[in-house]
C-alpha cells in the first residue's frame, strides 16, 4: 500500500472559524438583549445553528423566529470572516497541502461544515485549485463519528481507504476516521481542548510532521 490519497476536514484542521462563530454569537446575544452564561455557551458545541437559536428563544422567552435569530447571526459572521485580523489558516496547513499537491497525492476535504462554509474558506485563501473533491458533511444523513463521510471521499478520490489518511482534529472525526479503516493523523491544536485522540494513527502539533517522508514509514 502506498499513500495516494489525503482527505482533510476543514474546522480546526485548515481554519478556526470558532472564534468569529463565538464573536458572531454574542453579537446577536447583545442585540437580542439577552445575557447568556460561558456554560450554556459551552453547551452549544456541534450543535446546528438551527439548534442553538431553538434553545435561546426556549431559554430566555424570546418572540423571534429561530430563522429570524439565525440571519442575525450569519451576517455578523460573514462580517468577521471577511473582516476580522485575526483569522488566517492554521500554522503549516498551506505548505502541506501545496507539497501534497506537489508530489501528486489526491486531495479531498470531508468537513461537517455546510458547502457555503467550504466555499467562503476556498475563496478567500484560494485553495479550490489543490483540491480534486469537496464533500459537506451537512448534505449527508449521518454525520461524523459515522463514517460516510471519509467512505465518500476516498471513493471521490478514486483509491482504496488503505491508500488514503484523514488529517482531523476532533473526537468525532477521529472515530469516523477508524471506523472508516482509514489512517488517522490527528492535529493538536492549542484551541483544541477534551478531544480524545486514543484511536488516531498519529498525533502531531507541527504539519511538517505530515510530510511524506516523515510519514513514509506508515505506507
Amino acid at each position: 500500500m502506498s499513500l495516494k490519497a489525503v482527505l482533510f476536514d476543514m474546522d480546526g484542521v485548515i481554519v478556526d472559524t470558532e472564534p468569529l462563530h463565538r464573536k458572531a454569537y454574542f453579537k446577536t446575544f447583545n442585540e437580542l438583549e439577552i445575557s447568556v452564561s460561558e456554560d450554556l455557551y459551552t453547551s452549544f458545541t456541534g450543535a446546528s445553528t438551527k439548534r442553538v437559536c431553538e434553545t435561546l428563544i426556549q431559554e430566555f422567552d424570546l418572540d423571534h423566529t429561530h430563522e429570524t435569530i439565525a440571519t442575525i447571526k450569519r451576517t455578523h459572521f460573514k462580517d468577521y470572516f471577511y473582516n476580522d485580523d485575526e483569522f488566517d489558516l492554521i500554522p503549516g496547513v498551506r505548505e502541506l497541502i501545496q507539497h501534497y499537491y506537489e508530489n501528486g497525492i489526491t486531495l479531498i476535504l470531508a468537513s461537517s461544515a455546510t458547502m457555503t462554509t467550504i466555499n467562503m474558506v476556498f475563496e478567500k485563501f484560494g485553495l479550490e485549485k489543490y483540491f480534486s473533491g469537496k464533500i459537506s458533511g451537512a448534505d449527508l444523513k449521518e454525520s461524523k463519528p459515522h463514517p460516510e463521510v471519509f467512505l465518500l471521499a476516498a471513493e471521490m478520490a478514486g483509491e482504496a481507504v488503505e491508500n488514503c489518511m484523514v488529517i482531523e482534529d476532533s473526537t468525532n472525526g477521529i472515530l469516523a476516521a477508524h471506523r472508516a479503516n482509514i489512517f488517522c493523523a490527528a492535529y493538536r491544536s492549542p484551541h483544541s481542548k477534551n478531544q480524545d485522540y486514543t484511536l488516531a494513527n498519529t498525533v502531531v502539533s507541527d504539519y511538517e510532521e505530515l510530510e511524506l517522508d516523515k510519514i513514509s514509514k506508515y505506507f
